[in-house]
């Protein structure tokens, strides 16, 4: 649980905001909370979330454990920072005459890249705290500034960045779980027999994808490729719904 200032407000938003100071006194004033946050993720890059304790954080910066609690009070507050810090949009400005059905593709494309490049960020909960850190502050605003000719009200256009942020961190998600050592390679005979154990009497509206047997063996396996195919798909089905939306009037 993040540790709350004294007006109610979580510490690690409160920090992540400029809204706690550094410490000026004592012989860690050297450090700062960008850089505690920069080294627990190169640590978490390197070793994965397990290998994120406040010891090595502090030793990777050259100060003891117990400096480290004069700028993050726990370590819940430091995975917020880290998870907020590694979550950020590439800064590069969008084109503004960019259409907003591409704006749509683009942000869920940077955010399904965010958990691609660190995967130990699908490790952490996604909870309020998590909303008032300013990147998540961030990817609401610049949805919403995709969406702003569109004739939907505020709370409409909300459950639309939600439901893409939802659809891109788990298209991420998906993909961590069915690549590398997970992902199954059964041969032809093994597909066949699979066909046959499974059948078209049990499963006979499923029985025409096991004809190939590409359906097992092949993209729902995990090639990265088709989960490229079926997040695009389903983005295009959010898109149709969005446009129809919109010509009613938000109706």
């Amino acid at each position: 649980m993040a540790d709350p200032t004294e007006h109610g407000i979580p510490r690690a938003v409160a920090i992540a905001w400029g809204m706690v100071q550094t410490p000026q006194r004592g012989p860690s004033r050297g450090m700062s909370h960008e850089q505690i946050v920069a080294a627990g993720i190169e640590i978490a890059d390197a070793g994965g979330l397990a290998a994120v304790t406040m010891q090595r954080v502090a030793e990777s910066l050259g100060f003891t454990t117990m400096s480290l609690y004069r700028y993050v009070s726990s370590k819940d507050d430091l995975l917020l920072l880290m998870q907020d810090a590694a979550t950020r949009l590439p800064a590069a400005p969008w084109p503004p005459e960019e259409e907003w059905q591409a704006g749509i593709r683009r942000l869920a494309g940077e955010l399904r890249e965010a958990y691609r490049r660190r995967p130990w960020l699908l490790e952490l909960p996604r909870n309020q705290t998590t909303l008032l850190m300013p990147n998540s502050m961030a990817v609401v605003d610049r949805a919403l500034s995709v969406m702003a000719p569109l004739r939907l009200d505020m709370s409409q256009k909300v459950a639309v960045v939600m439901n893409i942020s939802m659809m891109a961190i788990a298209y991420a998600q998906l993909e961590l779980e069915l690549s590398g050592s997970s992902r199954v390679a059964v041969d032809p005979a093994g597909l066949s027999q699979l066909a046959d154990v499974i059948g078209a009497e049990r499963f006979p509206a499923l029985a025409p994808l096991l004809e190939d047997g590409e359906w097992i063996g092949g993209g729902y396996a995990g090639a990265s490729s088709d989960v490229d195919v079926e997040l695009a798909m389903g983005l295009e089905w959010i898109i149709a719904g969005i446009e129809r939306l919109d010509a009613a009037g938000g109706a």
